[in-house]
């Protein structure tokens, strides 16, 4: 499984509003044969977005691909759905939590996974 597995549906935007006054003169702009004002605003802008948005993944995360048991993936859409948060965010909160704990308390936890896994 790899993390594009758990990315999270993105929820599309309500389209820009428009003026009625832009909203006119776009109509006029169709009937004479020329481009749209309103679709290449939003168009433009879109794309500055997704170009920012990308930027801005490519620095914070990188992809990763490892293997996850039926059982977990099971359990990693159920938690994902209860609280609204991405998997690959439930992920990341959960590596900072373990990693937070000290050297004992990491060593009780794994001995605990390893004692319910069959």
């Amino acid at each position: 499984m790899s993390l594009t597995d758990l990315k999270r549906q993105q929820i599309k935007k309500k389209p820009a509003s428009v003026s009625i006054d832009d909203f006119i003169e776009d109509a006029n702009n169709y009937a004479q044969g020329k481009p749209s004002k309103v679709a290449t605003e939003t168009a433009e802008s879109k794309a500055e977005a997704a170009e920012t948005a990308k930027e801005k993944a490519v620095k914070q995360f990188r992809h990763a691909t490892f293997t996850l048991t039926e059982q977990s993936i099971s359990q990693l859409d159920d938690l994902s759905l209860q609280t609204g948060i991405a998997k690959s965010k439930l992920l990341r909160i959960f590596i900072a939590n373990f990693a937070q704990l000290s050297a004992a308390e990491q060593a009780h936890l794994l001995e605990l996974c390893e004692q319910q896994q069959p």
